[in-house]
């Protein structure tokens, strides 16, 4: 969820130019090479074997390594090995629809509205269905042989198999990199945190700690291995866990106060963050902190718990009393939550899957030479989020392919074989990678020839230039357009509409929460299990996405943004202080009345929110021990207050 709206540039660059700009994020060299490898060992193994056209089929099984991303290994294997999975299914049903192109067109559709749907409502990073759709499409174009189907996806699997011994080498010499990273960064996010008490940047920060604990909650939650638990991992837990109830404590200690803490304490926790690198395998010694004699309690209490996370990082966890919590939502929960008609990610899923389904029709019915290159277009152009990143898409992927298809038609001229087309796959992959994190149109221009030489390879194609290049750019233009068509006409106000709804279901299961968490609920009760903290999230969740989509629609209304912003803020906020609150079991029990007037709040404020309306400001009872959450109450009724400002 973008942190702020006000700070943007009062006239953004154009669409165009945003489209053009080329991002500074360093280039992922050994990711980019790794992928090459993946593409291009099953062409140099079939080649050795004496069968060039299977060595190209299991190359496709290599698009799986596209998938890889710094995630925990546990997580990494399962998710590389169902898109092996994936596209193992999807060149088998390819075979044996190839002969029936309505079968082809739906199947299309099918395909790639389950791909979007599985990782929207996963939240899982990576080129979602572009690749299974590519898959699927390029086996319909090979010779039509069904009886084949095992032949081909076993190849396909073979080479996503030796993917997903790519993807999981690192495992060997830093089998828990990823969480550490995740944790070092909470530490980092802290003790700027810390440096803020005091200053007017104190929320700033405490919003990016809070993101970095979720983050980390989650990434280690992911890399859980209930039959394999590691000293490094419960190490790396329990620090966690110590981030969280440091943050939480200045929270409830320091969020009204004008002084600032002591700088050291900032420096003492960076320097934690730094000796959590394995590379550094003794860590790096810690300094003792000088403090001054007239110091208040509150503060020798952080220190105390400051230093305590010193202790944790260097003893050995059996002598830590620490029991470990990994909450992990079921995949049950997950997907009902994203069936929710809110839910944009559904709402994604099936523009995409029918508009993809129209642009196949549309080229199996005017006999394109390759028609399934007009889906596959638009599929590309509908992968943006937004339909200001399906704009950018468009463009870059006009300019990007047409470049592409020139170079690709100027190869497959040369009429390459053998081993140059295994070294072609293995740069044209290597540079792809390279590059698509600076700009897709950069991608584009050398992802269309790797394509076009694979699917070319394995069809047989021998066309003329000028016949080849004219083809694939109408194919392109026309995928295209659909893809913009799809996006802008159907359902681009689906996002922003949706928005105060879900502002009022949010709130609803936040009331709903924080009456199971101070009321009497019974022996064995365990809140963090509980079916209204799962509704909490999946609440939030897609009220997030929501309104990162709803920044992206054209026109987009900003003043309205700006007025839900603090408001989608604070009840984060809420949310992560409601889910502190059901780690521990050391909550007080609240009298009727107190949750009467608790619930009578919430319910004024989801009430007010649902019909666009200021909620009046009503009395937040106190809760012992947890002031925070009263005080987020607070925040949250003042920032639904409307001030003359026009709604989404």
């Amino acid at each position: 969820m973008r942190e702020t709206l006000k700070s943007d540039s009062p006239k953004s660059p154009s669409i165009f130019k945003q489209a053009l700009t080329v991002n500074r994020k360093p280039f992922p060299w050994l990711k980019a090479f790794s992928a090459g490898l993946a593409a291009s060992l099953p062409v140099f193994i079939g080649l050795l074997v004496g069968n060039l056209e299977y060595g190209l089929i299991a190359g496709m099984g290599g698009f799986a390594y596209l998938y890889v991303f710094n995630i925990p290994y546990a997580q990494r294997a399962r998710k590389i090995f169902f898109a092996v999975l994936g596209m193992t299914l999807a060149s088998a049903l390819g075979t044996l629809a190839a002969p029936y192109s309505l079968a082809v067109a739906v199947l299309m559709g099918i395909i790639g509205a389950v791909g979007i749907f599985i990782f929207g409502a996963l939240k899982i990073k990576g080129p979602s269905a572009i690749f299974f759709v590519l898959v699927f499409a390029m086996t319909t174009g090979m010779p039509v042989h069904p009886e084949l189907v095992w032949v081909r996806a076993g190849l396909v699997f073979l080479g996503g198999a030796l993917s997903w011994v790519l993807a999981m080498l690192g495992w060997f010499f830093n089998p828990h990199g990823p969480e550490t990273g995740v944790v070092k960064n909470v530490y980092t996010e802290l003790a700027g945190f810390l440096d803020s008490v005091g200053t007017e940047k104190f929320n700033e920060e405490r919003h990016r700690v809070m993101s970095g604990l979720r983050e980390a909650e989650e990434t280690l939650a992911a890399g859980y291995i209930p039959w394999r638990n590691t000293d490094i991992f419960n190490r790396l837990v329990i620090l966690n866990d110590h981030a969280n109830a440091l943050f939480f404590y200045v929270l409830e200690n320091f969020s009204a106060t004008t002084d600032k803490l002591p700088p050291q304490f900032g420096g003492f926790i960076r320097e934690i963050a730094q000796s959590l690198d394995l590379k550094h395998k003794n860590g790096i010694p810690s300094k003792k902190i000088l403090l001054s004699e007239e110091m208040d309690e509150s503060v020798l209490k952080l220190f105390k718990a400051i230093t305590d996370a010193d202790a944790i990082k260097n003893e050995p966890t059996s002598k830590i009393n620490h029991e470990l919590h990994i909450s992990i939502p079921s995949l049950r929960t997950i997907f009902l939550g994203a069936f929710d008609k809110n839910s944009i990610v559904f709402i994604t899923a099936v523009r995409f899957g029918l508009f993809t389904i129209i642009a196949a029709v549309i080229a199996y019915q005017f006999e394109f030479t390759r028609p399934f290159w007009v889906p596959l277009s638009c599929v590309a152009v509908m992968s943006g989020f937004t339909i200001v990143a399906t704009y950018h898409r468009a463009i870059q992927r006009a300019i990007g392919t047409i470049l592409g298809i020139m170079i690709a038609s100027l190869i497959l001229m040369a009429h390459p074989n053998g081993y140059i087309i295994a070294v072609l796959i293995l740069l044209l992959t290597f540079i792809t990678e390279l590059f698509i994190v600076k700009n897709y149109g950069l991608a584009a221009l050398f992802f269309t020839p790797n394509a076009l030489l694979i699917a070319e390879s394995t069809s047989h194609g021998n066309f003329a230039f000028s016949y080849f290049a004219s083809a694939r750019i109408i194919d392109i233009l026309i995928g295209s357009i659909i893809g913009l068509i799809g996006v802008f006409f159907v359902g681009r106000r689906s996002a922003s509409s949706r928005v105060p709804h879900l502002i009022t279901k949010t709130i609803r299961s936040q009331a709903q929460f924080l009456l199971v968490l101070f009321s009497d609920q019974g022996n064995g009760f365990n809140a963090r299990k509980s079916k209204e903290r799962m509704k909490m999230r999946t609440n939030l969740s897609n009220l997030k996405t929501l309104y990162d989509t709803a920044a992206g629609e054209i026109p987009v209304d900003r003043k309205a943004l700006e007025y839900y912003w603090p408001v989608i803020f604070s009840i984060d906020h809420l949310a992560y202080l409601l889910e502190n609150c059901s780690k521990t079991g050391h909550r007080p029990i609240l009298s009727d009345q107190t949750l009467s007037q608790l619930l009578y709040v919430c319910e004024t404020m989801a009430n007010a929110a649902d019909r666009k309306l200021s909620p009046s400001i009503k009395n937040v009872p106190e809760i012992e021990g947890f002031p925070s959450i009263r005080n987020e109450l607070m925040t949250l009724q003042k920032s639904l207050q409307i001030d003359e400002r026009s709604f989404i």
